[in-house]
Formats: C-alpha cells, structure tokens, sequence
C-alpha cells in the first residue's frame, strides 16, 4: 500500500482501566458467540461525554453502563438483561442506546430505568443494532450488523426521522458498525468490520443514498469498528486486530497512527467535552479507556431533545 507520505506513529496512554470489583471472568451468552467461549470479563464500547465532563461506557457481555468522572472513579449507573453497544444522548437526561439483544434503548441517568425506544421493524426483529449517530436534522442513523460478514453481506443502515418514520437505506453491508457524518452532513461514513473497510455514503437531498463507495481499505484480522470525524473533516478510525486508531485526510490517507499499549481490541472513540482535542478510546479487552492528543478538536455531536 502506497502513501504519498508516510503517517506520523504516536501512541495511546492508559488513562484508566476497569477496577477489579466490577470484572466478572465468567462465560456469558455473548462470549460463547463472539469471543470463542473464553470468560469475558468486559467488554467495553460506545464512549460518550456529557456536558458535565463524564464519560460513559457499556459492558456488552454484562449489560451494563458505567460513569467515570474527571477524576477517573468508575460508578455503575445500570444494569440490565441486555447487550448495551453504542449511546449517544438524546438531551442531558438520558441516553439513547443500540442494544444488540433488544434494539434502541433509552437509559435514564438518574434513575438507571432502561426502557425500549424502537425494538422492531414492522413487528420484526433487528439483526443486532450496534452504533448510532444524529444529524443536525434529528435524524438518526444506525447500523443492524448481527452475525453478518462477508459469507452474508446483509447488515443494514437505518435513518430514523424525528417524525417516527424509519428508512432502510443499505441492506448489502458485510458488518455494518461505526457511523460518522462529514461536517456538512452530506456524507456518511461507514464501518464495515468484514469488509475490512470503510464505505464512503453521499446523502442525497431527497433522503436517498447513491453512489456508496469504498473510502478506505484496512487489513489484518478484524476490521473497522468505531469513527469518529474532527472540525478539519479528517475521519478517524478504531481497527481492532490491529490496535489501531487511524487518522485519515479526505483522500483517506493516514497522517497519524496512534498505537494501543493495553492490548489490540481498540474499538470505539470520542473526543473530550472540555478539551476537543484529547482523545478517549475503549480497549475492550483489556476493560481499558486510552487517551491521545489530536491536531485537531473533535466535531462536536449532534442531540435531538426530547423526540
């Protein structure tokens, strides 16, 4: 693979780890099928601030959302029979969840009261929904990536409309998972873990997509997971298997590769509240939280109020 210059190598520091009284090394429904039977103890996605400066993180296996302040003192905030994936907020009291097993949830932060928010698709299941993020519109786009791969290209991507309607707009991904939108919102990004890649999808003004293409194309044993884009429209990229959070300019080309100290399962990442340009990513495996320094600060995310 040629580069018209090399990326810059920088690497992660270990900003906090899981404390030892909420792991549980034990086999789980979710370890059986996705981590070869091996007890998982955690496993750690969907980073999100708020306003206040706390971080929040779900516990796949466990279904569970923690809180982990400035200070770095991890609190439980709840726990349920589900399988928590990515969150954003909907407003400062709640969080909208993609739940594996249970479809979009919502969590109430002071109450830890989890409750369903769309489970179903015209009374059907979803795949297994997995990351999510609004426009400046309300809109909400998310990914159904269930078991697909590459021996069953058929994870979709959703737009959910502020009025309830719900548009499929890709049902041919090879494990969909992390979204990003451009600054200007005319363009989604799209990781494809199987595909090992990122897809390149221009929205169209009328509410279609056309002309997805392949943005980026990664290697090793696992593919793309979580994005996130900065101010400048750089698109960054967790690839887990690698330990590896890619900086890509808009012709995709690496200008930073930052590297993981705690292990390879570097999966998803958001910029901090009240620094931009500090970095948090989730090792899962190692139930770790790393953190960088970006060149440039974070897009800030987009909330919908109260729907």
């Amino acid at each position: 693979m040629f580069y018209a210059q090399a990326p810059e190598l920088a690497q992660f520091e270990v900003w906090t780890s899981m404390p030892e009284r909420w792991r549980r090394p034990e086999r789980s429904d979710w370890a059986d099928a996705n981590r070869g039977g091996a007890p998982v103890d955690s496993f750690l996605e969907g980073p999100v601030f708020d306003r206040h400066g706390n971080l929040y993180v779900a516990d796949i296996p466990w279904g569970r959302v923690f809180r982990i302040g400035a200070d770095r003192e991890w609190s439980l905030v709840a726990e349920y029979d589900g399988e928590p994936n990515g969150m954003k907020f909907l407003d400062d009291g709640r969080l909208l969840i993609t739940d594996y097993k249970n479809g979009l949830m919502t969590l109430d932060i002071a109450s830890g009261q989890v409750a369903p928010y769309l489970a179903r698709r015209n009374s059907e299941r979803f795949k297994g929904v997995n990351d999510l993020i609004f426009d400046a519109r309300g809109n909400l786009y998310f990914t159904d990536q269930g078991q697909s791969g590459l021996h069953d290209p058929t994870g979709r991507l959703y737009r959910l409309r502020p009025d309830g309607g719900l548009d499929c707009l890709l049902d041919n991904v090879p494990s969909p998972n992390g979204v990003a939108l451009s600054p200007d919102g005319k363009v989604l990004y799209l990781a494809v873990t199987r595909g090992n890649c990122v897809w390149r999808v221009p929205l169209m003004a009328d509410g279609s997509v056309s002309k997805a293409s392949q943005f980026f194309t990664s290697y090793g044993p696992s593919g793309p997971d979580g994005l996130t884009v900065d101010e400048a429209g750089n698109l960054l990229v967790c690839n887990p298997g690698l330990g590896y959070v890619w900086l890509l300019n808009h012709r995709a080309e690496p200008l930073i590769v930052w590297r993981s100290p705690a292990g390879a399962s570097t999966t998803n990442i958001a910029f901090g509240m009240d620094d931009r340009r500090k970095l948090f990513c989730t090792e899962s495996v190692s139930g770790s939280i790393l953190c960088a320094r970006a060149p440039h600060p974070g897009l800030a995310l987009a909330r919908p109020g109260s729907r």
